[in-house]
């Protein structure tokens, strides 16, 4: 069973959000190799999760 994903967690540089482990970003144990996955919150801010939103009438978002 996958792990709860956190939508704002408090420090989001630390942990590469890559797998299921998350890891620490200066121990990573995964095949991810040398460099850790962003969390969604450092790449879009804190509203990511509205991102890409469909609308209101059920069409696909436009971009």
């Amino acid at each position: 069973m996958a792990k709860k994903f956190p939508a704002h967690p408090k420090h989001p540089e630390r942990i590469c959000w890559g797998c299921d482990r998350y890891c620490p970003a200066d121990s990573l144990a995964c095949g991810n190799g040398s460099s850790r996955t962003q969390h969604p919150v450092e790449f879009w801010g804190d509203d990511w999760q509205e991102w890409e939103q469909a609308d209101p009438a059920g069409g696909q978002p436009q971009n």
